[in-house]
């Protein structure tokens, strides 16, 4: 049997999956069997408890207007166990409006202020009549990687103090096409826009977040040799 293990929570995995965004667990899973690592996955979704002591990486996805209005009301309840899994270097992974739930708050579809849990200090306004849509190639000169992706969102956020973008963007729209950031990094937190879904393109990424569960749970690292 392998000693390592990750345990997932697919945050309102029923309902948030816009464009495929639940492949991300599949490629995480991918690349963990060819570590030598157990990989699991439970949906905890509305009306459920939700315990991140049972957990060593949580995925939140984006989902379209009504599911994102209901997630957005259930999350409030969910909300003091999430940010203090995300300060406790906590790892985890949240793709469009699981990203914006992260933050402040977000403008609805309608122009409805819809809150987020305050765990981060982003927040998200709504384009009238336009979307960021196409391909989107960013870099992240920290750890020097590249990252290739595909965006699809109406949303506009803008980072607060203390988070770190994602990437650069050096082609696409990003955060909010005004200042070439994309995604948001914190602590063991990757948010992103990128659907199709982000880990798909970017083995080293997705490297990474295994990474950052094995080095706060057994102090262990891989590298990219150790993949195929």
């Amino acid at each position: 049997m392998t000693p390592y293990k990750i345990k997932v929570c697919h945050l309102y995995g029923n309902l948030l999956n816009t464009y495929g965004d639940n492949g991300n667990l599949l490629i995480l899973d991918y690349y963990a069997e060819q570590l030598g690592v157990e990989f699991s996955t439970e949906i905890v979704s509305i009306h459920e408890k939700l315990d991140t002591n049972d957990y060593d990486l949580i995925f939140i996805g984006g989902g379209q207007d009504y599911e994102q209005v209901i997630v957005s009301k259930d999350i409030q309840t969910k909300k003091e166990q999430l940010i203090d899994f995300i300060e406790s270097d906590g790892v985890m992974l949240a793709i469009c409006g699981g990203f914006q739930l992260l933050g402040e708050y977000y403008i609805g579809a309608k122009g409805e202020k819809i809150q987020g849990i305050h765990a981060l200090p982003h927040y998200s306004l709504s384009q009238n009549d336009n979307r960021f849509i196409g391909d989107i190639e960013i870099y992240n000169e920290e750890f020097d990687e590249t990252y290739y992706g595909f965006e699809n969102h109406n949303g506009m956020t803008f980072l607060g103090e203390g988070e770190k973008p994602l990437g650069t963007v050096k082609a696409g729209h990003g955060n909010n096409g005004k200042d070439k950031t994309e995604g948001v990094l914190y602590k063991n937190v990757v948010g992103s826009y990128f659907h199709g879904p982000l880990l798909s393109k970017n083995k080293n990424l997705a490297l990474r977040l295994i990474n950052m569960v094995m080095e706060k749970k057994y102090h262990k690292q891989f590298s990219l040799s150790d993949l195929n």
